[in-house]
Formats: C-alpha cells, structure tokens, sequence
C-alpha cells in the first residue's frame, strides 16, 4: 500500500545543494562522480535515517502545504503519537489530489489533503498506522537504501570538509524512487496488522483498518488518479487484505 504507503508526489527537481551537517560519509567506499559501485551492507542505519531526514526536507521544500484546518485535524489525530521506532513523530499535509500518505524512516509523516478527505479520522489513523507499521518494521529503512543505491549508480556525490554533499538532483531521484517504492505482499500483510492493533491501542474503532482498505480498493478499480491506489492494485490479494481485517474486528468485538 504504500506506500500505503506509500507518497507524496512526483518530485520536481530543481533544488541547491542540501548539506549532510552530521555525519561523515566515506565516499571512497559508497560512490563517487565515477559510479563506484556500492552495497546496502556499505550504508548504516544512521545514514539512512539523514537520507530520510534529507529526502524529506527537500520535499517539503518542492510541495504546498494544504490549509490549516487539514494541519490541525491532523495534529489532533496524532496528538497521543510521539514516536515510532524511537524516534520523534513529525507530521505535515501536503496540499494535493493524490490519495496518499507515506511514513519515513527518520519519523516524518507526510498525509495528502485528498486522503485526509476520503477518511474518517479512525480510517486516518489506521492508513497513518499501517505507514508506520513499515517504519517499525524496519521496511521504509530498506526501501530509503534502494532509493539511495539507485540514485548513486547515476548521479554524482560531493564531498568538502570531511562532510558531505547530496545535490538537489539527487535528492530528487531518491524522494521519487522512496515515494514509488513498492513492498512485498508479507509487508504490506505485516503493516496491516501493525496498523490494525495500532489504531485499537488507541482506542478507535476496530473495523477501521478494514474500511480504509476497501475504499482504497475501490479507488484502485476506479478512474481517480492515486500513486496509494495503484500500488495497493498491484496486490493481487487486496481484497483478502480487507476481509481479514474485518474478521480480526469481528473477533476482537465478538461478531465471530
């Protein structure tokens, strides 16, 4: 679903260089303007979460932010949300008609205006919850590392000081290959079920995990354009994913 996860935009590229202020990167051994070839296993955990933190910030930089009324019912969703993973929740709605919403692995949150309308709060919740259920799941850390390692092969990277540089263009490609990333069907079953206990432990209602599926699913077989709804059609067992959810509800209420 992602990202149901899935998000948030076909990054333009257009953007002056973004500086990595805290950590060094060898770029002997991850990529120079040559091409070096790299690995995941060549990148830590804490790189990738500034990747995050960047590919972010330059999104933000590039999108609307959608009006205050979306900002502040979102902020009373998530007003009892701290952190995810151990780190700090951040949160923002982009102005936009895409049914989206997408979670990093740095703690951001970006939710589209266009689901924020599709969704009742719960139903929110559960998508926002089932988004952070790959970040828990430690999913959107390695999606960020194939973005990153797509993007690398192409793309020139800059080092000055010992810290170093990611241009603008690069930024670009990784947010884009991030956003459009797709994750297998054990994740997306995973992130339903993180998602799902996510939005009882807040005490919403249980069949909101089931009901956001299925207008996600719906929208899938629609004409309404969505980068959520098309990546949750590439699932062949969409369908089963909200039955399931439903019978969880059914049990956990008593129906069943």
């Amino acid at each position: 679903m992602k990202r149901i996860l899935t998000l948030l935009l076909g990054a333009a590229i257009a953007c002056s260089c973004s500086t990595l202020s805290k950590i060094n990167w060898d770029y002997d051994h991850l990529a120079s303007a040559g091409g070096k070839a790299i690995t995941a296993a060549m990148i830590s955990d804490e790189q990738v979460t500034e990747l995050c933190r960047q590919s972010v910030a330059y999104t933000d930089a590039q999108t609307p932010l959608a009006p205050a009324k979306y900002q502040q019912r979102l902020a009373k969703i998530m007003q009892n949300i701290k952190q995810v993973d151990g780190k700090p929740i951040n949160y923002k709605v982009y102005r936009s008609n895409e049914v989206n919403a997408c979670a990093y692995g740095d703690g951001s949150v970006r939710v589209n205006s266009a689901l924020m309308d599709l969704m009742d709060d719960d139903e929110l919740l559960a998508v926002i919850g089932h988004e952070l259920g790959h970040v828990a799941n430690k999913d959107s850390m390695k999606a960020m590392k194939r973005a990153y390692l797509g993007s690398a092969a192409r793309e020139a990277i800059f080092a000055a000081g010992g810290y170093g540089q990611l241009a603008g263009t690069v930024l670009g490609d990784i947010s884009e290959a991030y956003i459009n990333a797709q994750f297998s069907q054990k994740q997306e079953s995973n992130a339903d079920e993180y998602g799902f206990q996510f939005t009882v432990d807040q005490g919403r209602d249980p069949y909101s995990m089931a009901r956001s599926l299925e207008k996600l699913n719906s929208l899938s077989s629609g004409q309404q354009s969505s980068t959520l709804a098309k990546m949750f059609s590439s699932h062949p067992d969409s369908a089963q994913r909200a039955a399931k959810m439903r019978k969880k509800a059914d049990k956990l209420t008593g129906k069943q």
